[in-house]
């Protein structure tokens, strides 16, 4: 019995972390940004403004004492195979680019190696929604919508479900 509380606690925690709790992470936009300026922005070279004292507030909100947390271990990799150095990762659910705001309201704990939902197809989602809205055939409050929403459902609209 204690066998079985503990897989389903497992398998909880692991599906907790796929989407984030609403009350705590809701989605903040930046105000005033507009497509244009968004699609005319260099993703990546520009300033990120995440410190980690906000890092150390939302671990602490969702319960991880941080990226030490055991919930962030990556799994022990097959013989032979390399370890991965990826463990969790402080997201923002509005993507930066599709105007996402620096904000605690907007940032969760993200597990780069849980199955099947993680920080890679989330990122993967979020390309591609940008580039959906800089093509015109989305608006940005649409791309906002989706990730704030249930990003996997969007993610499975532009690409098949993923394998667990």
């Amino acid at each position: 019995m204690k066998m079985l509380l503990l897989i389903f606690f497992s398998s909880l925690a692991i599906a907790q972390s796929d989407v984030p709790d609403p009350a705590l992470t809701p989605g903040v936009a930046r105000p005033g940004l507009t497509e244009a300026e968004i699609c005319a922005t260099r993703w990546g070279k520009d300033a990120r403004h995440v410190t980690d004292a906000m890092k150390d507030q939302v671990f602490a909100a969702y319960g991880f004492s941080g990226n030490d947390d055991r919930r962030c271990d990556p799994p022990k990799p097959p013989k032979g195979k390399k370890a991965s150095n990826q463990r969790c990762e402080i997201d923002h659910l509005i993507s930066r680019e599709l105007g996402g705001a620096d904000d605690v309201r907007n940032l969760w704990p993200q597990l780069y190696h849980s199955k099947p939902w993680n920080a890679h197809l989330k990122d993967k989602l979020e390309n591609r929604l940008h580039r959906e809205m800089c093509a015109g055939r989305i608006t940005l409050e649409q791309a906002q919508r989706m990730l704030v929403n249930d990003w996997r459902v969007a993610y499975r609209k532009y690409y098949e479900e993923p394998k667990p």
